[in-house]
C-alpha cells in the first residue's frame, strides 16, 4: 500500500458529487458522489457490469453526464471535451489496453506527450518510463501491436505518464493478465505513485491487489457507491471478505454462505 500521507481536509484532486450517467435509456451510474485527494491512489471496486469504467468514461469526457458535477483542480470539467480534460493535466489508461499497433513502442510513448512542448523533459519521461519497464526499452523500435498482452498494458500506462499528468484513471490493468504479471503492474503503479507523486483512481476486479495497492476505496454496486473507507479498514469488513476476498465463512454444518445478503455498513 502506498505510504504517502494524506493531509486531512485537503482539498480533492478531483471531485464528483451525484454523477448519473448512461447508455440509451439503461442508467449505467446513478448518483455516485466520490473524490481523490492529491498523491493517493483510490481505487472502485465492483463486480463485471457495475459501472466502473463508466465512471472513468465520465470522468474523461467520452461519456457527458446527465445529472451532477465533476471538478478536477479547482475547475468544472463537466462534460467537456476529453482533449482539453487531458490538457489540465488527466490521463486515461483505457480497459484492453489500445495501443497504436501499428506504431513503434518509442512512436506511442511520444503520442502521449503530444500536448507538451518541452523536449528535455519528454526525453527525461522516455527514459523514466523505461526505467520503470526494461521491456519496452528493449522493444523500442518493435510495433506495439507485436507486443504481449502485459507488456501492451505497461506501454499504455507508460504512455498515459507521458503526458505528465496531475492524475492517472487506469481501468482494470489486471485484466487478462497471469497473477506474476498482475503483481508486477500494481508494484509498478505504487512506485509511480510513490516516486513522482502522480495521484492514480483505479477501478479493478481483482479486490485483493486493489485494496492492497490503495489507500482509500469505493464500492460500486449496480451503478451506486454503497460503502467507502480507507483500504486498510475495507479489507476487515466482513461483506468485503466474503463477496471480494473470496473468504467465505461457514455455518455449523459447513454450508458456505454464499446467498447471504450484503449488509454494506
Amino acid at each position: 500500500m502506498s505510504t504517502i500521507t494524506v493531509a486531512s481536509g485537503q482539498e480533492p484532486v478531483l471531485k464528483l458529487l451525484n454523477v448519473e450517467s448512461a447508455y440509451g435509456p439503461i442508467k449505467a451510474i446513478r448518483g455516485v458522489s466520490l473524490q481523490v485527494r492529491k498523491s493517493e491512489i483510490a481505487t472502485v471496486l465492483g463486480s463485471n457490469g457495475a459501472g466502473k469504467t463508466t465512471i472513468l468514461k465520465t470522468i474523461s469526457g467520452i461519456i457527458d453526464p446527465r445529472k451532477g458535477s465533476i471538478t478536477f483542480n479547482g475547475q468544472d470539467i463537466t462534460a467537456r471535451d476529453p482533449a482539453f480534460i487531458v490538457q489540465q493535466g488527466l490521463s486515461h489508461v483505457p480497459e484492453g489496453r489500445e495501443v497504436f499497433p501499428l506504431l513503434s513502442v518509442r512512436d506511442n510513448l511520444l503520442m502521449g506527450a503530444y500536448t507538451r512542448h518541452d523536449r528535455d523533459g519528454v526525453a527525461r519521461d522516455i527514459e523514466a518510463v523505461y526505467g520503470y519497464f526494461p521491456i519496452l526499452k528493449e522493444r523500442a523500435a518493435q510495433d506495439a501491436g507485436l507486443l504481449s498482452g502485459g507488456q501492451q498494458q505497461m506501454l499504455s500506462i507508460s504512455r498515459a505518464l507521458m503526458a505528465n499528468p496531475t492524475l492517472i484513471l487506469l481501468d482494470e490493468p489486471s485484466l487478462g493478465l497471469s497473477p506474476k504479471l498482475t503483481k508486477e503492474i500494481f508494484e509498478i503503479v505504487v512506485r509511480i505513485n510513490r516516486e513522482r507523486g502522480t495521484t492514480i483512481l483505479l477501478v479493478e476486479q481483482n479486490a485483493n491487489m486493489a485494496l492492497n495497492a490503495s489507500d482509500y476505496g469505493y464500492v460500486l454496486e449496480n451503478g451506486r457507491i454503497v460503502m467507502e473507507d480507507t483500504c486498510a479498514a475495507l479489507r476487515e469488513k466482513d461483506d468485503i471478505k466474503e463477496f471480494y476476498l473470496g473468504m467465505k465463512e461457514t455455518g455449523q454444518r459447513g454450508e458456505r454462505r454464499w446467498k447471504k445478503k450484503k449488509n454494506w455498513r
